[in-house]
């Protein structure tokens, strides 16, 4: 099997050769450190290819300091040209051949999440943004719609041409504690604004779709998944809440997972690295579904060595 059918039949819960092997976001500077360069990785371990389309999604607008009323939401809107060829990533035409006939997996990012779409960067915009959400909340669901409307036409711009294996929603929405918002406030205010792209990316037959999030943002998966979403993707997980196995025993077939395996234990030892492996693989793998990753960026704090130690265990434990 390739990389594409791999994963295709993975998500499908279907009958596959080997678990996919995707390759952790190792940025420059940790390669540096560990002086190894990039494509060194690649012939050290095994790695199914993936890659992102990954299109201009973002207005140039501060939205929390745009007056909320129709002035504001007409410069949002005319912030935002579908059409606008500088949206797609550079070589689009070069790069569609590409991912048309690849047998990499290739996922389609179609949006930036709540804060992002409001342009939250600090603190201060934060605070903006949890004002505008409780003082003006109609202002904020029709930036989302907006913003859902836009992606939309982008997404189905990428999809005319290039079939992919998934779509992606990015939503930084959590912390350690919990959601930043309410769960009824991002059921309610967020969620439906995504309708939209659900349908399009449903449309090209885009089976497995993503909720690619960040910490704690346990109390909102009951209300994603029943809005259509099918897949988890958590990075920096708080342990326990955000645990895979527990999230598996409680939405069981309805939600595919990708990740789950805790980074800190790379930051200890080979004995806990071992020990995080043999406790979360077994019955995620047996349920199927799942592709194992670290569920953080790997950077200059874990030594070379360690990192090694947890691919090689890690591709003994899906080829054995």
């Amino acid at each position: 099997m390739n990389s594409r059918e791999r994963f295709l039949e993975t998500m499908r819960f279907g009958a596959i050769d080997r678990v996919p092997l995707f390759k952790e976001g190792i940025r420059e500077e940790v390669l540096d450190a560990w002086q190894i360069p990039d494509n060194d990785l690649a012939q050290l371990f095994c790695y199914d290819g993936r890659e992102e389309i990954d299109p201009d999604l973002y207005s140039p607008l501060d939205v929390t300091r745009l007056p909320p009323n129709r002035q504001g939401l007409r410069a949002f809107r005319d912030s935002l040209d579908a059409n606008d060829s500088k949206r797609l990533p550079e070589n689009w035409r070069e790069q569609a051949r590409d991912w048309k006939d690849s047998q990499h997996v290739v996922m389609l990012d179609v949006h930036e999440g709540l804060f992002l779409t409001l342009r939250v960067k600090a603190a201060e915009s934060f605070q903006r943004a949890i004002y505008l959400i409780t003082d003006y909340p109609q202002f904020v669901r029709q930036v989302l719609e907006i913003q859902s409307d836009f992606a939309t036409k982008v997404a189905e711009r990428v999809l005319k041409e290039v079939a992919v294996e998934a779509a992606i929603f990015g939503e930084p929405v959590a912390s350690s504690h919990g959601p930043l918002i309410s769960p009824r406030t991002y059921r309610e205010l967020v969620l439906p604004s995504y309708q939209p792209i659900l349908d399009v990316l449903h449309k090209y037959r885009v089976e497995t779709i993503i909720f690619r999030t960040y910490a704690n943002a346990r109390l909102l998966l009951p209300a994603v998944v029943k809005a259509g979403f099918n897949c988890l993707w958590a990075n920096e997980r708080q342990l326990p809440v955000m645990d895979y196995l527990d999230i598996r025993r409680e939405f069981g077939r309805d939600l595919r997972l990708i990740g789950g395996v805790d980074l800190d234990a790379l930051h200890q030892d080979e004995t806990a690295i071992t020990r995080e492996l043999d406790r979360v693989l077994p019955p995620l793998l047996a349920g199927g579904g799942y592709v194992p990753l670290l569920d953080g960026r790997v950077r200059e704090d874990v030594p070379f060595e360690r990192y090694s130690y947890y691919r090689r265990e890690l591709e003994a434990r899906l080829q054995g």
